[in-house]
């Protein structure tokens, strides 16, 4: 299959589902289609993620890199009303379907908008970034989020990431290492891990 979930435009055929889901102690209802990440369920590794996250004490806000159709992004806004949450992807049927899901779940503390990677992310000082990364993009893309993260943070300010151990788990590690000088594993569960690196230096 040539066409992924991180394609612009999905061409696959429309097939839309709504369904509901607890994160974080929270009901959510979303609204999902073909040529989105996951459409049938929030797949463990964005529940694991969205799951373990906590907020850092520094003032700023918070984004979600490929957030799809917002299970984390939306979890997370629900969970923090006084935080601001930018949610960006690629993907614009997703980005419609994080806008739909906003809505449906009358959430406000969010900006959605299309991006590549950070590349279209303007606003910068976040106090924290959280993502699910596109492994099948491959590692070039996936570090490409890394670094820009790096860039994007706050000085205090924490990179979230969830992978599997065979899709990355160790060069992820080295490389936020390389990055941020040191990597936390905040958990490990059914070979996903969520890292977490804190930027402490400019």
């Amino acid at each position: 299959m040539s066409e992924h979930y991180y394609s612009k435009n999905p061409t696959v055929k429309s097939d839309p589902k709504e369904w509901q889901a607890v994160i974080r102690d929270k009901r959510l209802r979303f609204k999902t289609d073909a040529g989105v990440f996951s459409k049938g369920e929030v797949d463990f590794g964005s529940r694991l993620l969205a799951e373990a996250f906590t907020i850092p004490e520094i003032e700023g806000d918070l984004l979600d890199v490929g957030c799809g159709y917002g299970p984390i992004g939306l979890s997370i806004a629900a969970s923090f009303p006084d935080r601001n949450i930018h949610m960006v992807d690629v993907n614009e049927r997703a980005m419609s379907l994080a806008n739909e899901n906003a809505q449906l779940n009358s959430i406000s503390n969010v900006k959605i908008y299309p991006s590549d990677a950070l590349s279209d992310v303007e606003a910068e000082g976040f106090a924290a970034i959280l993502t699910n990364p596109p492994i099948r993009a491959g590692k070039e893309t996936v570090f490409n989020i890394y670094d820009g993260a790096f860039a994007k943070l706050a000085v205090g300010g924490e990179l979230w990431v969830v992978i599997q151990k065979k899709q990355g788990a160790p060069s992820t590690m080295t490389h936020l290492t390389e990055l941020f000088g040191s990597v936390e594993t905040v958990e490990k569960k059914k070979g996903y891990f969520i890292l977490k690196a804190q930027k402490l230096l400019t």
